[in-house]
């Protein structure tokens, strides 16, 4: 009975031939952002659509840059406590990491016209600022009932064989029909077909039984990821006054990738049989993107903003290499680890969602509280090619991804016209539709596609199996300033905040009725981050 895998390897050509999957979850991974800017933007939760006088406007609105009076420059560090919890089935782990970073340097400048009315001023800004931290380690440790084999010997369905097998004159990894991870499974030992030449194959771990074959449960099960990297954006950007009541602003932003993912997986069916897996993954390259901006202050205690911030065009590159091996009954499948072949790689273009961003602000004298409210299109996320034809990522997108929201708001308070007290909050939907978070299967119930299968959770390229589903995220922040002398100031926050998700070690596949064929169970992941953030500020 054919059936369908919850995550298809679409394979395709790429640069230097090499045959890959590039999915919708990396996607998703690579077009997010943090909470991140200098410490009176995180104390305020980032509500600063309406306000501006920061220079964190440049990557969120940029009219906040015509509100500054006098020319800054500014910087901030922070150290970063990352904590990540899993819940498997009743199996809890923990795993933690601190991390120093620079988050952000930046330069603006004022120049007056001297005119009171119409254009007061002109402001230019250029910053550095980190817009995505991916550092982070998390582990997966306890028992289910399925193993990563049987996913293997389903997602190989319909394949030959012959077509796995590797010789002198032909190479399956190279072969756009055959995805990467079935071949290393097949040549790691981790399934086998019923029989020989056939196209239908089972787990190797298991037995002959009185109706057929019988595969085995792992008794442990191990999964340890350990993610590095960061998102660093280059603003260049304009703005100016008018009036003192309309506030325009433009930003052009070059955008810079680099992130890293290793991953040991490991199953011990019995002390003598066991299995592992082991990858690594590294993207890179850059993109552009631009914002636009506006805020009108109606009377001197009000402020509305809007801006729109464009997507990201990137182009990247994917470097992978992943190995595995068997042990059944203490033979090893082979004298040493199959792996995939060195330094392979796949270029190819992603655009990430645009947004839109709405503020109010109300402005006292020793008080101001403000609200933003972000909307993101995720299903605008696009993956394709470099000759520009869409990849199969880019479907399962339009399927799996709708609108998430931010809710940010944030107070601040004047103690002493030198020390000021903040806070703020943030809450984040995600945008993946219900089926993805809650793994059903992946039959349209209605509509231009009923009936037909679909890719509900696409994992990495090469072959790492594993992948996680966003569940949303909350924060808290609270934060201090002090102003030393007219000129120069030192602010401080803190910001608690916890990401929720799913982790999977591996994808569910479905029979065309849309029962469970191979179960994956999923970990409950939470990552809670403490960020102290320090920034330094000189006016003039």
């Amino acid at each position: 009975m054919k059936r369908v895998a919850c995550l298809f390897i679409s394979a395709f050509f790429l640069a230097g031939g090499v045959a890959y999957a590039q999915g919708e979850m990396d996607a998703y991974r690579m077009s997010q952002t943090d909470l991140n800017g200098t410490a009176r933007y995180l104390g305020m939760s980032g509500a600063f659509g309406a306000l501006g006088g920061d220079i964190s406007s440049m990557s969120t609105n940029p009219a906040g840059l015509g509100i500054y009076r006098s020319s800054e420059v500014v910087t901030t560090i922070s150290l970063s406590s990352i904590k990540a919890n899993t819940n498997w089935n009743g199996s809890k782990a923990d795993e933690s990491k601190t991390r120093f970073n620079f988050d952000n340097i930046a330069y603006v400048g004022y120049f007056p016209t001297g005119n009171d009315e119409g254009i007061v001023g002109w402001n230019l800004g250029v910053s550095y600022n980190r817009v995505k931290s991916f550092n982070r380690n998390y582990r997966m440790s306890g028992a289910q009932a399925y193993s990563l084999a049987d996913y293997m010997a389903d997602l190989t369905s319909g394949i030959s064989e012959g077509d796995l097998i590797l010789t002198n004159n032909y190479d399956p990894y190279f072969d756009s029909r055959v995805p990467w991870l079935s071949t290393l499974g097949y040549e790691a030992g981790f399934f086998e077909p019923y029989q020989q030449g056939g196209k239908e194959y089972h787990s190797s771990f298991g037995k002959q039984g009185a109706n057929g074959w019988e595969a085995y449960s792992p008794q442990n099960v191990d999964l340890q990821v350990n993610e590095k990297g960061s998102i660093g954006q280059y603003n260049f950007s304009f703005a100016t006054n008018i009036s003192d009541r309309f506030f325009l602003g433009a930003t052009v932003a070059i955008t810079d990738m680099d992130y890293s993912l290793s991953t040991k997986y490991t199953e011990d069916f019995t002390t003598t049989t066991y299995a592992w897996l082991d990858n690594g993954l590294t993207t890179s390259g850059t993109g552009y993107a631009f914002n636009l901006g506006a805020i009108v202050r109606p009377t001197d205690f009000l402020r509305f903003g809007v801006a729109y911030n464009s997507p990201t065009w990137y182009k990247l590159t994917d470097y992978f290499h992943g190995s595995a091996q068997t042990y059944i009954n203490d033979i090893s499948w082979g004298d040493k680890p199959h792996e995939t072949p060195e330094y392979q790689s796949g270029s190819y273009h992603m655009r990430t969602p645009d947004r839109w961003i709405f503020s109010a602000a109300g402005v006292g004298k020793n008080f101001l509280v403000s609200v933003d409210y972000e909307l993101t299109n995720y299903k605008r996320m696009n993956l394709n090619d470099l000759d520009g034809y869409d990849l199969q990522g880019t479907d399962d997108i339009k399927k799996d991804f709708g609108m998430s929201g931010t809710l940010k708001v944030g107070a601040e308070v004047k103690i002493t016209p030198q020390f000021s007290v903040r806070a703020g909050t943030l809450w984040r939907t995600s945008p993946m539709k219900d089926h993805v978070k809650n793994g059903i299967s992946p039959i349209h119930d209605s509509g231009e596609h009923a009936g037909e299968y679909y890719q509900t959770a696409v994992g990495v390229v090469g072959t790492v199996p594993n992948y996680t589903v966003d569940k949303g995220t909350n924060s808290y922040s609270i934060g201090l300033g002090y102003r030393f002398t007219p000129s120069f100031y030192a602010d401080l926050a803190c910001v608690y905040r916890e990401y929720k998700e799913d982790a999977y070690a591996f994808p569910s596949t479905y029979l065309p009725n849309g029962e469970v064929f191979v179960k994956s169970d999923p970990a409950s992941l939470k990552t809670k981050t403490t960020q102290v953030a320090l920034t330094l500020g000189y006016k003039f």
